[in-house]
């Protein structure tokens, strides 16, 4: 009677777990990115030239119907990499228009109207470097659509160079190469990006250190979540501190 008792309290408490305590937090990096980059590109007008710089597989080719669109990619990496970190298992680069080095891309200047630049900087070499070729390609008063991660973790290596970018970086540079900011906005902040990686221990941990939690160590990251939950409502500016990334939106104001 005993064990069938705790049984019943403890399949309540996994339930309660599960479904009540956590909400979302922690979940919404990608979703965030991509809805944030599909308002921007509606807004552009209709029959603008549009470079997909770095597009990989081309996910937001589907919200430039309105627009004439070009994807553009280095297309070396195979989806497995040096098989360090986190790697995708596959590629395809079908849609690619334009296979080429990122700083050396084959259009003449002031090409486009608008490029979409996503989640590409952590993979330069030199991530500097390449707003020289974006201001050379992009029309003057032309809009750059941007998004790089402020922290990440090594991915799709040995093509991951950096983990990331801070405001500062975009404020210093960007002003430097001919672009002035429209807008700036973090991608969550640091309540979001913990929640994040506290999902993500079972499986780290499973992988790195052939060791699976266990049902109290479960509780104990529900109990947190739920905390970063609550925090996160409240919350007056941590993500200057940490953050998934930041959204960028700039036009360019001089040729180089």
């Amino acid at each position: 009677m005993i064990n069938l008792f705790t049984t019943l309290m403890i399949n309540r408490i996994k339930v309660f777990l599960d479904l009540k305590l956590t909400g979302s937090i922690g979940t919404k990096n990608s979703f965030m990115r991509d809805e944030w980059v599909k308002s921007q590109l509606l807004c552009l007008d209709k029959d603008q030239k549009i470079l997909d710089a770095g597009a990989g597989e081309s996910q937001y080719k589907k919200y430039c119907t309105h627009l004439k669109y070009t994807a553009h990619d280095i297309s070396i990496y195979d989806g497995i990499g040096n098989l360090k970190g986190i790697q995708k298992g596959d590629r395809n680069y079908s849609s690619i228009d334009i296979i080429s080095d990122i700083y050396d891309i084959p259009v003449a200047n002031e090409t486009f109207d608008a490029i979409l630049f996503t989640e590409v900087l952590e993979h330069l070499t030199d991530p500097v470097k390449v707003f020289n070729e974006l201001n050379r390609i992009l029309k003057k008063e032309g809009t750059l659509i941007m998004t790089a991660p402020f922290n990440s973790l090594t991915h799709y290596s040995p093509y991951h160079y950096s983990t990331g970018f801070t405001i500062n970086f975009y404020e210093y540079h960007l002003q430097k190469f001919g672009f002035e900011i429209i807008s700036i906005e973090p991608n969550g902040n640091y309540f979001d990006y913990i929640s994040q990686e506290l999902r993500r221990i079972n499986s780290i941990s499973t992988k790195y250190s052939n060791l699976k939690l266990g049902f109290i160590y479960k509780i104990s990251i529900k109990i947190l979540l739920n905390f970063m939950k609550i925090a996160t409502k409240s919350d007056s500016g941590s993500s200057e501190l940490l953050c998934y990334g930041y959204h960028v939106k700039c036009k360019k104001v001089n040729s180089l």
